[in-house]
């Protein structure tokens, strides 16, 4: 029959923003097996039942019974698949001997015909002999009416060696040929009428061990779609089971996992350069098993592949290669070896020898995989997804994504635990065995002597003599090199000279009003036309600072081995950089490495410059001169280019940097000769962090910034800091080297090696033509110049260097990028823009507004932004005014943006809270909490109340009281003007008022990581939306993106975690503080990501249920429009609104010197601050009149009416701007067609699943407690589907009591079995929870002062304190509280500690990160980096190993004995807040509260033997904390108050 066109996908999907390549996934997953390899159907079902409780892991869209996917991996069904042969008439040969494949192929009669054929045609071939085929008996009554249309007739192919007894392992490497060759051919032999036909054609598994069954099925469906399932005769020792999160919902059957040998909970960040060095390897591997069976294997991994897909198509090539399937997982995630000082030296040397030969695929995995002989997973270095497995006495092995996953009798566990960051568990089912990671490992790093091949070739570059020094560039040409390459009197005074300085990123804020570089009238560099990729929701950035473990720039420049042949590496020199940033002398070691240090290491330069004369068309000819002598060199032996520019002269033009680098890269990819050369950069034109990634990202393993020394080195002789120019140099070398690393963080990448490559860049404003030669795999929204604009802006920058045609040929141009210049780049805010919103806003008078709004959408002559390009197309019939939506409704849509208390003072914060108010709009709390003073209304009837409350990653002041004072949650993912940042609050900013608010300690430095902890992939997200509504159910919960190409996809992954609001931020939005490297090269305009996420919500289905809003540089009535038109419901208006309240955009927000009390907590300056209310009110008010004018002569009469309403834009006519007119804003404006009934704006509510929660039932055993106080005790069952539990009877509480609560105990919760994710959190006080059993991930969550003690069933056999009883980061951002665990948490525990006290018996890595206050006792072992980022509370940690010193990260901490009280009188609670103080007695009464609430053996030993454990035990405590306690004890004695530090009061 013929397959149905899905309609949800109207036109093409090439003609909007919509790209497939963007879409993310996460999952929950897991596997069962029988230790002993026992097979039965029980196994199966149990699996099923895992997969069933994982569901609120996995999402559904708009069609609510298709599910993302779901599937099983397991042993060959022989008995089922032998009876159901044989009664076709097929007699399988014995088990082993025959391979079975699970295939989908399309409805399309001729694609089935064809594909059946070349299937047979193939394996005969190949000496292999089909046995016969098998329809699969399918339900499809389950599956959703989107998903019929795509789904695949599924068929069993049976093959067997024809006439050979062959060996299993080779038959299987057969089976792994033959169908590659399948898929390739299948993608190039098939006709073109049904191509879109066959690419539904797949081969889930094709193997001797393994079958696959998976499909856009339902979880809990599964079996009800694939009969096979519920067969009693289908049998297995083990299965791997996946629930797929997708960010889009487009049916793919070959996208849901399992895949052949894995599955997956995570992403990939480095997949694109992961994918291009597999290829960039085909003409150097050759493979001793595979023999000539490795060139039919090409393609590799298939064009669009996800991430998942990629990493198993080639994990497969290193396991049929001949790699144990353990090696091979361990080569492409290696553990964080660089920087561990407790990994065994010949492990260390096992993982540095293999980086040489692959690249890590880095980024957040918890891999299953299994050959069907062997099961097992592994997690990344940083341990950023959850693994739990318990191991039962009936021979299972266990793993989920969450603890309770399956009903174990509690008699029946052996073992609970997890994997931990790096770590792998393998069960090996032939020797019925579980292999640890330890013995696994070094029987791997001893099985070859590692050592000593890596000391035959590696050649560490710091260990070699400087050979000569380079001749510096002479004084008087720097200036016209520095001209040439677009050096700016800014990029002086704000780059290079505070990073020689101070070896520091440098800081701005407030945003930027600038045009991209395709606008500027300026010839801009190429680094400006790419913007960083970063991380959000579907994978978290990491914090390269307080997790430097996990970081490494280390570079490898040469020869890459042949990845098949492991002792390959030993043969070919490595060249070993510390970082990739290398100085004059260590380019000259390189250069002349041959001669001086070692022959086989072949160095040449390849001039990267061409003719002036040619001008701008000669450079593809010397780009084209440059591959081939590349080639030739190559051929000749030489391993080592260096690309370079030193020769820019007067009749010589430099070709860009980046795209010489980029272009030979692809080039020599493409020729197959990458991995024989190293490629090393020296070059005139890079000095800012931005420049160096992308030439990182595009293939350069060294770069030498040799004009940026020279500079730094004329600046010694003018600066006053007496330093030497090697000093300056060495600290320009640091922050750039600082610097990259936050920007590979920002994407998730831990190592040089794996961002080297990469392109996690997006280009806007280039042409596709161009980026298809040069810079492969880079994609643009909107077009624009190509190569012929690149050589022209080129050839104007060498013209003003060496022809003198500019005015001030003697001095460097002004730049202006980073604040207003005359002379400079435009702005949109400058004196006069400023001066015309203000005297508006203060006058209150429209014509004055009107004056402002001419001059900011008059773009004739100086373009600033997209929109600048759009026309608003009129009607002939204009609309009365009287018939438009009044101003009084269209600010309702309205919100000021997200600025905290403390980035902006008290007077203008409350001041935007009270203007918004009184119209009905929103004001934003921002990230710092918010004092509650603000939460009841003033007596004149006005309200400070900020109305949308934020959640950001520091949790800074996120009580339940908070929460239940919204109306709007906003949870941050990103900020428009730095995202993947974190945040750092200074501790002479933090002062005792903001202390307070933020549930901190006044005098300390606050920390806001640059993830949330709780949100590493997208069902994090959806937990934590989860635990929002049920706090405040009433409440919407918003998600903060920011603007890049791919966030369209990320959005509906939101809106199917339920979110009830987006908010899209556009890149040019303010900021208090953040890296220039954030502000200017991070994001994308909000036009671009506001269009695709509209496009992808609605050809999703999803954009009734979700509110979008856009924000960044809205800044009149015509924007408003154009956003409107584009597809958003809301808007978000910050600087605009601070302009017309005062601010004058000095852009010192970050130095606490706004001259008037803006963005200051200076005192003095806050008196300066003479904004009104009524400023801003009158500034919203004359944006709506706008707007209303606007929609009156476009015929609207609603704003409803406008939204996504594409048609009503067009381009403006006469573009004349040399690089502007090569703009394509087609895709933005692409008209979407969406299916009859589909909603185009928001229209519907979320179903956000409260109905079925355990807490109604708390609620109403606890009405009693609530209404009148009385005690009441509650007994319940839990389960691991029961999450967020107490939490929405904590928000009851808050509403009636606030923050102060109940009193202890009044409602007592006794809980048995094992609890779902976010047990507690935000529990209120006078709430306790007691749990026999365990918790998962996120346990105290918020803690807002209830009490938590979770132990072990008392009718366990294990021993409490070695095994897991809570999962990772619990308390989070814990405000006050008591929590007691008897046994072991996972990772980052107490991370964001604001005042709750913990006790534990274990924790794993990053234990107290970025804590700020509480105690946490440990009585057991830690992982490392404990303590990083913390700047508050103490903890006390059981040191019975005595490595905890090494474990320990001290750089912001002190860690010292315990020493006895010097009194003898019994510790008291009236002193448990004397933090200097009493340590003995503090740490006794908590472990015998510990022993107390939980029946603790080790508690109870601990205390019965106190005088030999209490000298075992070490006091942390961070030093700006002690300095802070110090000064106020002084000052409470000095004026008789006791101050109470914990609370920050």
């Amino acid at each position: 029959m013929d397959v149905k066109k899905d309609e949800r996908l109207g036109d093409a999907r090439s003609d909007g923003l919509y790209d497939p390549s963007y879409e993310h996934d996460n999952c929950g997953f897991g596997f069962i097996a029988n230790i002993k390899g026992r097979k039965s159907h029980h196994l199966i079902k149990q699996a099923l039942q895992i997969l069933e409780n994982l569901d609120h892991r996995g999402a559904v869209g708009a069609d609510p019974l298709a599910g993302d996917g779901a599937g099983i991996l397991m042993q060959i069904p022989d008995n089922l698949l032998r009876e159901t042969m044989a009664s076709e008439g097929v007699c399988l040969p014995d088990i082993g001997q025959y391979g079975v494949g699970m295939v989908f192929i399309p409805n399309h009669p001729d694609a089935q015909a064809f594909c059946i054929n070349l299937v047979e045609e193939v394996a005969v071939s190949e000496g292999l002999k089909v046995l016969g085929w098998r329809s699969v008996p399918t339900d499809n009554t389950c599956l959703g009416e989107s998903v019929r249309p795509n789904e695949p007739l599924i068929f069993q192919l049976f093959l067997s060696a024809d006439g050979a007894d062959l060996d299993q392992d080779v038959f299987e490497r057969k089976l792994y040929v033959v169908r590659k060759i399948i898929e390739n051919r299948a993608l190039i032999d098939s006709k073109l009428e049904y191509q879109s036909e066959i690419a539904s054609f797949y081969i889930a598994s094709l193997s001797t061990r393994t079958l696959s069954y998976k499909g856009m099925v339902l979880c809990n469906n599964l079996d009800k779609y694939y009969l096979d399932l519920a067969d009693p005769r289908t049998e297995t020792a083990l299965a791997l089971i996946h629930q797929r999160f997708s960010t889009n919902t487009f049916p793919s059957w070959k996208l849901a996992q399992p895949f052949r040998y894995l599955c997956h909970n995570g992403e990939i960040n480095t997949v694109r350069g992961n994918a291009n060095w597999v290829a960039a390897r085909r003409s150097t591997l050759s493979s001793s098993v595979l023999g000539d069976d490795l060139e039919k294997l090409w393609p590799l991994i298939p064009e669009g592949a996800s991430d998942s897909a990629s990493f198993d198509n080639t994990l497969e090539l290193l396991v049929a290669s001949g790699y144990s399937l353990a090696q091979a997982m361990m080569m492409m995630i290696p553990e964080a070896w660089n920087n561990n000082p407790l990994m065994d030296p010949d492990r260390k040397a096992f993982y540095e020898y293999n980086a040489a030969l692959m690249e890590p695929w880095d980024g957040p995995a918890a891999m299953a995989f299994t050959d069907g002989k062997q099961v097992g997973a592994t997690l990344d270095r940083n341990g950023l997804r959850p693994a739990r497995y318990m191991v039962t006495t009936d021979d299972l092995l266990i793993m989920g994504s969450e603890d309770g996953v399956i009903p174990v009798p509690d008699e029946n566990v052996v073992q609970k635990w997890r994997l931990q960051p790096g770590k792998m568990l393998l069960l090996d089912l032939e020797q019925g065995r579980i292999i640890s990671d330890e013995e696994l490992k070094l029987s791997l790093a001893r099985a070859h002597p590692y050592q000593t091949w890596l000391d035959k070739t590696k050649i560490t570059l710091a260990d070699l003599e400087s050979s000569k020094d380079l001749n510096a560039i002479e004084q008087d040409g720097l200036i016209n090199k520095q001209q040439a390459f677009g050096y700016t009197q800014e990029d002086i005074k704000n780059f290079l000279t505070p990073m020689g300085l101070n070896g520091e990123d440098p800081i701005g804020s407030m945003g930027r009003d600038t045009p991209i570089a395709v606008l500027s009238d300026k010839p801009k560099l190429l680094f400006d036309y790419f913007k960083q990729c970063f991380a959000q929701v579907t994978n978290p950035p990491i914090d390269p600072i307080r997790e430097e473990m996990v970081m490494s720039l280390l570079s490898y420049i040469g020869p890459r081995p042949n990845l098949l042949k492991l002792e390959d590496a030993s043969h070919k020199l490595r060249l070993e950089l510390e970082k990739p940033i290398i100085n004059d002398a260590d380019l000259e070691k390189i250069r002349n490495i041959s001669a001086v240090y070692n022959p086989d290491l072949r160095t040449e330069t390849i001039d990267i410059t061409y003719p002036a004369k040619e001008g701008s068309d000669g450079m593809e000819p010397a780009l084209e001169k440059i591959f081939q002598v590349s080639e030739k060199l190559i051929s000749s032996g030489v391993n080592i280019l260096i690309l370079s520019d030193r020769g820019i002269c007067s009749d010589k033009i430099a070709i860009p940097s980046l795209l010489a680098t980029s272009g030979l890269h692809h080039h020599l990819i493409r020729k197959g000769l990458r991995t024989s050369v190293g490629l090393v950069v020296e070059t005139g034109e890079v000095r800012r962090v931005h420049d160096f990634c992308l030439l990182a990202g595009f293939g350069a393993e060294a770069i030498n910034p040799y004009l940026a020394f020279a500079t730094l080195s004329n600046l010694s002789l003018t600066l006053d800091s007496g330093l030497a120019p090697e000093s300056l140099h060495e600290k320009y070398i640091k922050a750039i080297s600082k610097g990259m690393l936050k920007v590979m963080s920002k994407m998730g990448i831990s190592t040089y090696q794996s961002y080297s490559g990469a392109q996690v860049f997006d280009a806007v404003g280039l042409n596709e033509s161009f980026l298809e030669k040069y810079f492969v795999g880079a994609k643009s929204a909107i077009g624009g110049i190509g190569l012929d604009g690149v050589a022209k802006e080129a050839v104007r920058r060498h013209a003003i260097a060496y022809e003198g045609v500019l005015e001030f040929n003697g001095a460097l141009e002004v730049g202006g990028d980073l604040a207003f210049r005359i002379r400079g780049e435009e702005h949109a805010w400058t004196p006069e823009t400023i001066a015309g919103l203000q005297h508006a806003a203060r006058s209150g008078e429209y014509r004055r507004y009107k004056a402002y709004a001419k001059k900011m959408n008059n773009q004739t002559k100086k373009l600033r932004n997209l929109r600048g390009l759009f026309e608003l197309k009129y009607t002939d019939t204009p609309i009365p005014i009287e018939q438009v939506e009044p101003a009084s409704e269209i600010v309702k849509r309205f919100a000021t943006g997200a600025m905290s208390f403390g980035s902006i003072s008290w007077e203008a914060h409350t001041t935007l809270a009270i203007a918004m108010n009184r119209i009905g709009g929103r004001s934003n709390s921002g990230e710092g909490g918010e004092d509650r003073v603000r939460f009841k209304p003033l007596e004149n009837g006005d309200s400070m109340l900020s109305r949308i409350k934020q959640v950001a990653s520091g949790r800074f002041g996120v009580t339940t009281e908070y929460l239940v004072n919204a109306t709007d949650i906003q949870i941050k993912m990103a900020q428009g003007a730095k995202p993947g940042e974190g945040g750092q609050l200074p501790g002479h900013k933090v002062d005792d008022w903001i202390g307070r608010v933020r549930n901190s300690t006044p005098g300390v430095g606050l920390i806001s990581p640059p993830p949330h902890h709780d949100i590493y992939s997208i069902e994090d997200l959806a937990q934590l939306i989860f635990d929002l509504k049920n706090v405040n159910p009433e409440a919407r919960v918003s998600v903060k993106l920011v603007s890049e190409l791919g966030v369209g996809t990320v959005a509906a992954g939101v809106s199917k975690a339920h979110a009830d609001h987006v908010t899209i931020s556009g890149f040019d939005g303010g900021t208090g503080a953040s890296p220039i490297t954030s502000i200017q090269h991070a994001g994308s305009p909000w036009e671009i990501g506001l269009a695709e996420t509209h496009e992808t919500l609605v050809k999703n289905e999803l954009r009734g249920r979700i509110v979008v809003q856009a924000d960044g540089g809205f800044r009149t009535g015509r924007d408003i429009v154009i956003g409107a038109l584009l597809g958003a419901d809301e808007f978000g208006i910050a600087t605009a609104a601070l302009v017309s309240s005062g601010c004058i955009m000095m852009r010192k927000c970050h130095l606490n010197t706004c001259p008037v009390g803006v963005a200051t907590q200076d005192v003095e300056l806050r008196k300066l601050f003479t904004g009104q209310p009524d400023h801003v009110i009158n500034f919203f008010m004359f944006l709506a009149e706008d707007v209303r004018e606007i929609m009156s002569n476009m015929g609207f009469r609603t704003i409803d009416e406008m939204i996504g309403r594409r048609e009503f834009l067009g381009i403006e006519p006469v573009v004349e701007h040399w690089k502007a007119k090569n703009v394509d804003l087609s895709k933005i404006l692409h008209v979407i067609k969406e299916r009859k009934g589909v909603a185009i704006r928001h229209c519907e509510a979320q179903d956000h699943g409260l109905e079925n929660v355990i807490d109604h039932l708390l609620i109403e055993k606890s009405q009693t407690a609530i209404k009148s106080g009385v005690p009441v005790k509650i007994d319940l069952p839990v389960k691991n589907t029961d999450r967020s539990t107490a939490t929405m009877l904590s928000g009851e509480v808050a509403k009636k009591y606030g923050h102060e609560g109940l009193p202890d105990g009044t409602i007592s919760i006794k809980l048995k079995g094992s609890a779902g994710q976010s047990l507690g959190a935000f529990l209120a006080k006078g709430i306790s929870l007691e749990v026999e059993g365990g918790g998962n991930d996120y346990v105290g969550k918020g803690l807002s002062g209830g009490k938590i003690s979770i132990y072990p069933p008392k009718t366990g056999n294990f021993a409490a304190e070695q095994n897991i009883i809570v999962g990772n980061t619990v308390l989070y951002g814990a405000i006050e509280g008591e929590c007691y665990f008897r046994g072991v948490a996972g990772e980052r525990f107490a991370v964001r500690n604001s005042g709750a006290i913990a006790v534990v018996e274990g924790v794993g890595d990053h234990c107290c990160e970025y804590m700020t206050g509480g105690v946490v006792v440990v009585l057991g072992s830690t992982g490392l980096n404990f303590a990083a980022g913390m700047s508050g509370g103490i903890a006390y940690v059981l040191d019975e190993t005595h490595d905890f010193e090494i474990k320990c990260n001290t750089s912001m901490v002190e860690i010292e004995p315990i020493e006895r009280d010097a009194s003898d009188a019994p510790f008291t609670e009236d002193v448990f807040d004397e933090m200097m103080d009493f340590d003995e007695g503090r740490l006794k009464y908590i472990i015998e509260k510990h022993l107390k609430e939980t029946n603790s053996v080790k508690a109870s030993k601990i205390l019965s033997l106190w005088d030999s454990y209490l000298p075992l035990f070490k006091k942390v405590c961070p030093i700006d904390f002690r300095r802070a306690l110090l000064e106020r004890k002084q000052v409470s004695q000095t004026d008789g108050r006791k101050l109470n530090v914990m609370a920050g009061e």
